[in-house]
């Protein structure tokens, strides 16, 4: 075993100078979003009073549960556990997925992992180092967590910390499982996410049921353990162990799985295509390579559409006559609260598309960024040498991109008026608002990738950076202007908004339309990756 693991010491090295940038970024904003909780909800709610009453006002409401969990404590950590935990603990997960995979399947689809065994490397060493390397990112998280938020009691901050973190290794094992299953990084970080989305729903659907945090679908998921450890609230340490056992074991199956096949291989190798070829242009060569993608995100939206749907009448039971409550429901991004229950429906419905707009342009950065996958893959140069031109080569993809976003977010507002009820044409209409952002973020990874292409992967910042001030900023209580970096923020809030102004929807269109044309042009004119 020992010379298995020969050279993981410099592999690690290597990984976490790769990730010098990309690391410290995940990082800090996975541990700053609960640290800087505790002084936003004391700004909000200032008594123990207030912070009781807001307790018990969520627990009883199934929308406000499904969305952030139930509440076990109305103390200021607790109430940062509730508001902040889970989502935390996405990031982490979501970080540390991206770590492993970068440094295993992504490593042997480019080519380069073939070289390092060339020398003197172990089997298992490549494996082993990207967990190390996700695991050093998370507890570095786990260290932020538990110093900033000492101050609000030293156990529950513990417990928090360690909470996120083991969340972020559990999803860094099952990314490497995925890694040794699928043949290409893009197929291993979508199986990978597709968990991490299903753990969310289940944790989502067990919290709305009458069982809360006790539910069965809640313990089936690992979000869902994160809220039963109840940071403080009388901590549950054992909950812990939960993390230790499924580490543990998907550990041990990710190494079984790297030791029995060949480097470059996978157990889930893409199936060939028919002998004689039926792709005429590189339109349906590109739909032919994402479409397994696009079917999947479209399954996603539409169920999360139809899950939120059905929550979203409680926002309105949430509120009453509670001041207190009905500041959460605006900060959530509705407008009109003051207008009644079928305006806090509106609000809560305006909210979920503002949600599945952010999360619709990671789905564009993924697609758009295929192009530089195909490229330094070199499987774009054999292309272009035959009579294919690079424009209509990337506009292809670049129409996948666009086209499929504008698809996920049509199912997610049918699933959203399906779920509710009613209102489905405003439903849709709410989530298509969202597209001129979308549009404008994948856009601007199309000109990275044509301007800057060693660079492309910050499109992913912008992306992350949209939907952290879109979802988590509101209740941070940033400034205005720190919120209008997003280009979500100047989008008109559907339903319910009385005025709808198109001038936004035109302008971040256009600005979109430029961009591509920008990045198409300088794709045109530099040399290809070698």
């Amino acid at each position: 075993m020992k010379n298995q693991l020969a050279g993981t010491g410099a592999l690690l090295r290597l990984a976490l100078r790769r990730d010098r940038v990309l690391m410290p970024v995940w990082v800090l904003v996975a541990a700053l979003i609960p640290v800087s909780m505790p002084g936003s909800l004391g700004s909000v709610y200032a008594t123990a009073a207030e912070r009781a009453e807001i307790a018990a006002s969520m627990n009883v409401n199934s929308s406000m549960r499904a969305l952030y969990g139930p509440v076990f404590g109305d103390s200021l950590g607790a109430l940062t556990a509730w508001r902040a935990g889970v989502y935390s603990a996405v990031l982490a997960a979501a970080m540390s997925l991206i770590i492993v995979v970068r440094h295993t399947r992504e490593e042997e689809e480019t080519g380069r992992q073939e070289l390092l065994c060339a020398a003197m490397v172990g089997r298992r060493a490549p494996l082993t180092a990207a967990l190390l390397a996700a695991l050093v990112a998370n507890v570095c998280v786990a260290l932020l967590v538990a110093g900033g938020l000492a101050g609000q009691g030293a156990p529950g901050a513990v417990a928090l910390g360690l909470a996120v973190a083991a969340t972020g290794t559990f999803f860094a094992c099952t990314a490497a499982i995925a890694a040794q299953l699928t043949e290409s990084a893009r197929a291993a970080k979508g199986t990978a996410a597709a968990v991490l989305g299903a753990a969310f729903v289940l944790k989502a659907a067990g919290d709305a049921g009458t069982g809360g945090g006790r539910s069965a679908p809640t313990w089936a998921s690992p979000l869902g353990w994160v809220e039963n450890v109840r940071a403080f609230a009388a901590e549950r340490w054992w909950v812990l162990l939960l993390f230790v056992a499924a580490v543990a074991a998907q550990t041990g199956a990710a190494y079984v799985l790297a030791g029995r096949r060949d480097l470059g291989m996978s157990f889930l190798p893409s199936r060939p295509g028919p002998a004689e070829g039926r792709l005429g242009t590189a339109g349906a060569l590109a739909w032919r390579l994402q479409r397994g993608s696009v079917l999947g995100w479209s399954a996603g939206f539409l169920i999360a559409g139809v899950v939120f749907g059905g929550m979203a009448d409680g926002a309105a039971d949430l509120v009453g006559a509670n001041d207190r409550t009905r500041e959460i429901i605006e900060r959530m991004g509705g407008q009109g609260a003051q207008g009644g229950s079928g305006a806090l429906t509106d609000a809560f419905l305006a909210t979920m598309a503002g949600m599945f707009g952010m999360v619709a342009a990671l789905y564009a950065v993924s697609s758009v960024l295929r192009l530089a996958g195909e490229e330094s893959g070199q499987r774009a140069e054999p292309l272009l040498a035959n009579a294919v031109g690079r424009l209509r080569w990337a506009g292809g993809h670049l129409a996948v991109a666009f086209g499929g976003s504008a698809l996920i977010l049509l199912l997610a507002g049918l699933g959203l008026g399906i779920g509710h009820g009613r209102e489905t044409g405003a439903a849709i209409g709410a989530t298509l608002a969202q597209l001129p952002a979308v549009w404008l973020i994948g856009a601007l990874a199309a000109l990275l990738h044509g301007v800057v292409p060693r660079y492309a992967a910050a499109a992913w910042a912008v992306a992350g950076g949209a939907l952290a001030l879109g979802w988590v900023g509101p209740a941070l209580d940033l400034p205005q202007a720190v919120l209008n970096l997003s280009p979500f923020a100047h989008l008109p809030r559907l339903p319910g908004a009385q005025d709808l102004d198109a001038a936004p929807l035109l302008a971040l269109t256009a600005l979109a339309v430029a961009l591509t044309a920008a990045g198409l042009g300088a794709l045109r004119r530099r040399d290809m990756i070698a």
